[in-house]
């Protein structure tokens, strides 16, 4: 097994993974700007290296500077946690040039994958299912205009790019497709660099379905199921539970047993999510994760495993630790992101944590870097803790977060932790009733002007 371990990453998902590591005896090096030289994890860290000033570009995204990091500390493996480069398949690339370890996907897979119209077309050859649209980029108007008529309005104008919803437009009418095809394109160019667009089927009331995969080098692929990540804002995720509520067990084994197979057939290594809008008993493939998720955790609570243990052991060459038939799922579990935001506008607070108290008691599993005078930076991604709670069933789960939200103190920083008080108290997120726009509605009634 490796020794130790360079983790590229920062805040709760560093921390995540830094325990992982501690469990099986590697020593993990906290690679860290100067803005993250009080955080969590750098303090608990064996060993520390500061790689930057606070701006990403020039700490955590910088890569000559996690190399040199990995040379100076003998670090033998890189984990990119997830966000930064975590599906840069330059960086796969060069960490494997230089004899290290990439904890993650060969480059291969993730340029494949990171391209969402090679990803589609590689995931329609496999069988897997997906969202009617264009065969591939759109590059003239009259073009998108003849595909609209054929798939039907309304469409989605989408960046073969990047993520996150930047350059993802939707068209009613035929009237509406030229300009939502300039202004996507426009949003794809500066934000990823690439105005490449294509068009899919833009579907009324799907939820947000993705199936987590794990692969070792030896031929093993399996599927943890599904988790439900219907509940966003902006294209981001807010909540995530698992198993999804609308999901029956047979609809989970044959999407789960199409996603290994499909990963199977291409020497998949490693952990990956595969994306899927889900809509009146339908699948429709949408992009893949070739990284870990932020929302991991109810995975590992429902099934009962360490999703970066494996990560680890299969990047060192070893097998998956469980075959299929062992991953059954158990209860149910819920995660929500508390975000140093302000709950109503949604702006960034950054600041000092003034009082901090985790909640706690069976079931309930807090993953935060967070302490009480901590003074959270301004650089980066406003996620401060995810709150995790596991139940016999669902109504017992809900039960628990409402409890484990009541005890939850986060002084000195405005927090959406105010949100999920709020969403508890409507009947559709109680009962499991919501679709992918359910939010945004929910939202602008809640608050004019969102």
């Amino acid at each position: 097994m490796f020794d130790k371990i360079l983790i590229a990453n920062r805040g709760e998902i560093a921390l995540r993974i830094q325990r992982a590591c501690r469990e099986m005896g590697i020593k993990a090096v906290a690679a860290h700007s100067s803005a993250d030289v009080d955080a969590m994890h750098v303090r608990l860290a064996e060993e520390s290296v500061c790689i930057g000033p606070p701006k990403a570009a020039d700490s955590y995204l910088n890569i000559p500077a996690l190399i040199t990091a990995c040379e100076l500390t003998g670090a033998q493996a890189v984990h990119p946690g997830y966000g930064f480069l975590s599906e840069n398949a330059n960086f796969s690339r060069i960490v494997s040039e230089h004899n290290i370890a990439f904890i993650g996907p060969t480059a291969e897979h993730i340029t494949m994958m990171g391209d969402k119209i090679t990803a589609k077309d590689t995931m329609k050859r496999l069988g897997v299912p997906v969202v009617p649209g264009s065969d591939g980029a759109i590059r003239e108007d009259d073009e998108a205009k003849r595909v609209a008529s054929e798939i039907g309005y309304p469409v989605l104008v989408k960046a073969a790019s990047g993520g996150g919803g930047r350059g993802m437009k939707v068209a009613e009418t035929e009237a509406d497709l030229s300009n939502a095809l300039s202004t996507a394109r426009t949003e794809a160019k500066a934000g990823f660099g690439d105005e490449t667009v294509y068009l899919e089927k833009y579907l009324g009331k799907p939820r947000h379905i993705e199936i987590q995969i794990m692969a070792d080098s030896h031929g093993n692929v399996v599927h943890l199921g599904e988790r439900d990540c219907s509940l966003q804002r902006r294209h981001q995720k807010v909540l995530e539970e698992a198993p999804g509520p609308c999901i029956t067990d047979a609809e989970r084994a044959e999407i789960g047993a199409r996603c290994a197979n499909a990963l199977k057939e291409i020497g998949y290594l490693g952990a990956g999510t595969i994306e899927f809008l889900y809509e009146n008993g339908e699948f429709y493939f949408i992009e893949m994760n070739t990284r870990l998720q932020v929302e991991h955790p109810v995975t590992e609570m429902v099934y009962g495993v360490d999703l970066v243990r494996e990560q680890i052991r299969v990047a060192y060459g070893e097998e998956l630790s469980f075959k299929q038939e062992d991953l059954v799922p158990n209860g149910h579990a819920i995660e929500c992101r508390i975000n140093a935001e302000d709950p109503h506008t949604f702006a960034p607070s950054p600041g000092t944590i003034q009082r901090y108290h985790p909640p706690g008691g069976l079931g309930v599993r807090m993953d935060s870097g967070i302490y009480a005078g901590y003074k959270i930076p301004p650089y980066y991604d406003s996620l401060i803790g995810k709150l995790i709670v596991h139940g016999r069933d669902r109504p017992e789960c809900v039960a628990r977060l409402r409890r484990a939200l009541a005890e939850t103190i986060i002084d000195g920083v405005e927090t959406t932790a105010p949100l999920f008080h709020a969403l508890l108290d409507s009947p559709d997120v109680v009962s499991g009733d919501y679709d992918i726009h359910w939010l945004e509605h929910w939202l602008s009634a809640k608050l004019p002007g969102e």
